[in-house]
């Protein structure tokens, strides 16, 4: 005469969970405890639950306690080996690494506290992605700073003067690396990023300011004199170029979400290393020139100071020419070689500058044809939200038929694994580890990314060893097989890098096409017809509708009037098979308190699945036993007495946005880039949408909104990073004609970074936008000083405009190009995208290369050409209101 609702009900009824229960008498200090929690589990049996004919019904009479769990429905296998899965987050103040290493700094401690036998092994650590991408950007850096310096010895033929050049990289770098701790940045792959791209334009100030003290010592002035001259001279200049640098990143500044706190970083520390940069070339640089180039100025060309006994080697007056000559060294011999290849190749310059000059309508025919070419390939090139990152780590999405037990999903995954092995070399797999079904309770759900909605569901994590393959090639091959060799399950795969699911936001897939309103059916009509068009998208993978809506379900349907007649209530038959297939817990929550351990033990009353077989078992659940009458016994109500049960689906995930109703379309991008997968999904929504009744409506969220939110913010930031700079010239040249000089020269730089882009199959994204930014910045910093020295050469020698240019060209080609040729060789190791994480460097360095090359192109070339132009008239001296 008992259901499973009363023994559910009788065991709250004894407050369990109250395992000290205690009174005091009046005053008494002594206390009366209850023995209303049993001291072990097996004292649960002899818990009373009813009395009948004054015999008490105790729970060993209908049920039994044990040391159990609730079903299973959750399974990990690691390398399919059976194993228990826990998860370590860390919140946005942390560093990854410092969390890490604690975590196996306490792992001995916790190996020796575990049963004997167990193993703990830690199985996907990201600090290893970390810690790998920040030193392969250290190394990049330290590359780029070696290269650098090597180029800077061959144009001064001075390892002295290299060194003077060097020691600014270092001494910017720290200084800007300690501004950002104060301010609460930590050192990151973003900040290293920004640094390793910053070591060639560190060394600007410092090569500009050194090589006009060789200029202003080869035209025969002291030594002491071309020191301060050749740091004051160019102190104004490199301070506008070093301004519009940083005037260019303002556009960062315009970010939001994500990539505001993933780039704001990287551009600051940019910014301060710059001004840390000019600051040592006007103060420190000027000082070491001082103390290491000294010699070597006696050396070449003689003594021309007066011995005031200020200085060591004052007395080393005796002229170069009186002392007896040396054999040269090879790299002496190379750098003469250098120096007379680069006399002839000055000449020509010089005469080619000439026929620009002269011939005005055949140099803007060439212009012309590289704006074409550039707008001609622009379209080819593409459009990504952040470059593919390369982690060594695959996440595979599994989704089984729908309503499948866990077990036979088990035996899904392992026939997966087993071909993803096939698919994957021994020598570049490390390991596999599938974790199937839902979180062991409703808590962990808190600590997923919310793709787990059923016992069917479930990942495969994939970890490759180090110098393994392509990731994105077994990517690729796993999307062909599995789908082929496995017809009635979902495959897709989620971002497994940290990068990138930061910038997905939690999102499951980079590209989400919401359908929402009020009207369910019309809606999911209208997603699969939308799922259909995308899986013919050149480009777009992995499509799915992420809910599911094709579950076996059971529908009974209970005939009210009978269960009112007998006394049974809706609230009762849902009660009653909620115990009895899923327990009590999901009912009536009830625990024990484990006194020895005070560890809290769920309460679960549930019949056992093995008399839970078929729907006959289901059919016999008692849900109400009628009071006995004398010489009868009470009747039950069996569930099959008020209710039939009919097959039919069910949509168990349910979504809804502001209250509504939603269906999510996921997919992926594979060999082509987002911004054309998006372009052709912006097509199907308008399509799509004629057939939704208002206010139903179809949004795209994911990446491609916030491509598109970033590309215009950054488009905005530049337009007014533009404005900035022309207004910081306007006010150096206090003239409206010379900045305009300087940014119609802009667009070229602009047309070099598209060609770049298009010749080593980079798509614009964040990053390459980013190195746009810095191009433009270096470009317009490179024309500053050479229209400034065209303008203070008319002042100084009221020479025409054509002459001025021609002048300025002469003078800067050699500062320019060494600047130039010092920034390009220092990223081509960035740019080669070698190393850990280095495909975001790689686009933003790719992009500074084309910028820089046809920039410096355009500084040289054509700023003389609209020089001319523009400032044909005579100049008018600026005024020094100081």
């Amino acid at each position: 005469g008992l259901t499973p609702l009363d023994v559910a009900n009788a065991m709250s009824s004894q407050n369990l969970t109250v395992p000290s229960g205690q009174a005091k008498i009046g005053n008494s200090q002594y206390p009366i405890r209850l023995n209303s929690a049993p001291e072990a589990i097996s004292a649960l049996n002899a818990l009373p639950i009813k009395v009948v004919d004054g015999s008490p019904i105790l729970v060993r009479d209908v049920a039994y306690v044990r040391d159990g769990s609730p079903p299973q429905q959750n399974l990990v296998r690691a390398d399919g080996k059976a194993s228990v899965l826990l998860t370590i987050l860390k919140n946005g103040e942390a560093s990854t690494l410092s969390v890490v290493n604690t975590v196996k700094n306490f792992l001995p401690q916790i190996q020796e506290a575990a049963p004997k036998g167990t193993k703990i092994d830690l199985l996907f650590d990201q600090s290893v992605f970390v810690s790998g991408a920040i030193m392969d950007v250290v190394r990049e850096a330290a590359i780029a700073a070696g290269l650098t310096g090597l180029m800077i010895l061959l144009f001064l033929g001075s390892w002295r003067s290299t060194l003077v050049v060097l020691i600014s990289i270092p001494l910017s770098i720290l200084t800007s690396l300690s501004v950002l701790a104060l301010l609460g940045h930590t050192i990151n792959i973003m900040t290293l990023g920004g640094l390793a791209l910053a070591v060639g334009i560190l060394v600007d100030d410092a090569t500009v300011a050194i090589e006009n003290t060789y200029r202003l010592m080869e035209e025969g002035k002291p030594f002491k004199e071309s020191v301060a001259e050749g740091a004051a001279g160019i102190a104004k200049p490199a301070l506008i170029s070093t301004l519009a640098i940083c005037a260019a990143f303002v556009s960062v500044l315009f970010l939001t979400d994500t990539p505001k706190f993933l780039f704001t970083p990287q551009a600051l520390a940019v910014v301060f290393a710059m001004l840390a940069s000019y600051l040592l070339s006007r103060t420190v640089v000027p000082i070491f020139i001082d103390v290491l180039v000294r010699r070597e100025h006696e050396r070449r060309f003689g003594s021309h100071e007066k011995n005031d006994g200020d200085h060591p080697h004052d007395d080393a007056t005796q002229p170069a020419a009186d002392k007896p000559a040396r054999k040269l060294g090879f790299f002496a011999r190379f750098h003469a070689g250098f120096e007379r290849g680069f006399a002839r190749f000055h000449r020509g310059y010089i005469g080619l500058l000439h026929v620009i000059l002269a011939r005005r309508v055949l140099a803007f025919g060439v212009v012309g044809v590289i704006v074409v070419l550039a707008a001609v390939l622009f379209p080819f090139v593409g459009e990504d939200y952040f470059p593919q990152i390369d982690a060594g780590e695959l996440t595979l999405h599994v989704r089984t038929r729908s309503g499948e037990r866990i077990e036979t999903a088990a035996q899904t995954f392992a026939a997966i694994e087993s071909r993803i092995r096939q698919t994957i070399p021994a020598k570049d797999l490390s390991l596999v580890l599938d974790n199937i079904g839902l979180p062991a309770s409703n808590y962990n759900f808190a600590f997923s990314d919310g793709s787990f909605v059923a016992n069917n569901d479930g990942q495969i994590l994939i970890s490759l060893k180090p110098g393994h393959a392509s990731t994105d090639g077994y990517r690729a091959k796993l999307r062909q097989i599995l789908p082929g060799a496995f017809p009635d399950v979902l495959f897709y795969f989620q971002p497994a890098d940290i990068i990138t699911q930061i910038l997905d936001f939690g999102t499951i897939t980079p590209i989400d096409v919401q359908v929402t309103g009020r009207n369910a059916a019309k809606d999911l009509e209208v997603a699969k017809h939308i799922e259909t068009r995308l899986r013919a998208v050149r480009g777009a993978v992995d499509v799915h509708i992420q809910q599911i809506t094709d579950a076996p379900e059971f529908f009974a349907d209970v005939d009210r009037q009978m269960a009112q007649e007998i006394g049974v209530t809706e609230q009762q038959v849902a009660d009653a098979l909620n115990i009895s297939l899923a327990g009590s817990f999901q009912v009536t929550p009830n625990f024990w308190s484990d006194p020895k351990t005070g560890i809290p033990y769920q309460l679960w009353i549930q019949t056992p699945e093995y008399r839970n077989t078929s729907l006959a078992d289901v059919g016999s659940t008692p849900l109400f036993v009628s009071s006995a009458t004398a010489g009868t016994t009470g009747v039950v109500t069996l569930f099959d007495n008020i209710a039939k049960l009919h097959r039919q689906s069910e949509q168990t995930v349910v979504n809804h946005v502001n209250t509504q109703p939603k269906y999510d379309v996921f997919a992926s991008v594979q060999n082509r880039d987002l911004g054309s997968v998006a372009s052709e999904i912006s097509t199907i929504m308008q399509d799509e949408q004629k057939n939704l009744p208002a206010p139903d409506k179809i949004s795209v969220l994911g990446q491609i909104a916030d491509m598109h939110a970033a590309f215009s913010n950054l488009g905005l930031g530049l337009g007014i990073a533009l404005v900035a700079v022309y207004l910081l010239m306007a006010m150096n040249f206090q003239s409206w004609g010379d900045p305009f000089v300087v940014l119609a020269a802009l667009p070229l730089a602009f047309c070099g970074i598209v060609m770049s882009l298009f010749i080593t199959q980079t798509s614009f994204s964040i990053p390459s936008l980013f190195g746009a930014i810095m191009s433009v910045g270096i470009a317009s910093a490179n024309s500053i000083l050479l229209v400034t020295f065209a303008r203070e050469h008319r002042e100084a020698t009221n020479c025409s405009a054509i002459d001025a240019a021609i002048k300025a060209g002469e003078t800067r080609l050699r500062p320019v190009l060494m600047t130039a040729a010092s920034m390009f060789v220092g990223l081509i190791p960035m740019a080669l995208g070698i190393g850990e994480g280095s495909e975001q460097n790689a686009a933003l360095a790719r992009a500074v290369l084309g910028g820089i090359l046809v920039g410096t192109c355009s500084t040289l070339l054509f700023v003389p050409l609209l020089y001319t132009i523009f400032r044909s008239r005579d100049v008018q001296p600026v005024k020094d209101y100081i």
